[in-house]
């Protein structure tokens, strides 16, 4: 907030200017700020797609991951809900022979592999898409995520419901899946100016829901003397992975 010289002054245009969300889901932004899990979700992805024939992809976003893992089963399909990312992800896939829906399939016993990052995850559904023997593979944001950012700003919690392994696992077992792995971490995500900050809440607006820089204006500036004085703002993120079967 360089701009900013004393109490009351306006917020600074360009933070002010960061305010309108981007399409899809690339962060090329951050630079390698966010804290990322010892695992690699791509890394055990590509394995369950080597011998599968189709392929369901929940919440593909603007279809950046789903475009990594090509080579793709034959028979793949990515569902999208966000209006601003469709026509992103449809352009993205078509090329890769993906269609995009914007709500679940209807069918029973269609797929071999249903993957989700940072996507819904309906445990029912995928029970009922999966054939028997097939695989899901997903990535989480608990519910603590970021949830240091939200005290700096003086914020509200992010999340009003518990979400973690344990949760989705519950849930997996309850629908009849067999749950083969399960991983949880916390690892930090550190921001060294507050333009970022800015950033990452345009980007993730369900984190502050009512968030605007101006609205934010005297909060961000407390957030930017810190950041000055110590150099950075470190909190933590919450990430979790599980993975289970259809027997």
């Amino acid at each position: 907030m360089r701009s900013r010289q004393h109490h009351g002054e306006r917020v600074d245009p360009a933070l002010a200017a960061l305010g309108e969300r981007a399409t899809g889901w690339e962060f090329a932004w951050l630079d390698g700020r966010p804290g990322e899990p010892s695992w690699s979700y791509p890394d055990l992805a590509r394995p369950l797609l080597r011998n599968a024939g189709a392929l369901l992809d929940l919440d593909t976003g603007g279809g950046e991951l789903l475009a990594e893992l090509a080579p793709l089963p034959p028979h793949t399909v990515a569902v999208e809900s966000w209006a601003r990312n469709i026509p992103v992800a449809r352009d993205r896939l078509a090329p890769l022979g993906v269609a995009v829906l914007t709500e679940l399939p209807g069918g029973e016993d269609e797929f071999d592999v249903v993957l989700s990052r940072h996507g819904r995850l309906p445990a029912v559904d995928i029970f009922r898409l999966l054939r028997p023997g097939g695989h899901v593979l997903t990535q989480q944001v608990g519910s603590d995520d970021l949830a240091g950012l939200n005290a700096a700003l003086g914020a509200p919690a992010p999340h009003p419901h518990h979400w973690n392994a344990e949760v989705a696992v519950s849930a997996f077992e309850a629908a009849g899946l067999h749950v083969t792995d399960v991983r949880e971490e916390h690892p930090e995500i550190v921001f060294h100016d507050v333009e970022s900050v800015v950033r990452q809440l345009r980007d993730l607006p369900w984190q502050i829901r009512d968030f605007t820089a101006e609205k934010y204006e005297d909060a961000l500036g407390r957030v930017d003397s810190f950041i000055r004085l110590h150099g950075a703002l470190a909190v933590s993120t919450h990430r979790f992975l599980v993975q289970a079967v259809r027997s």
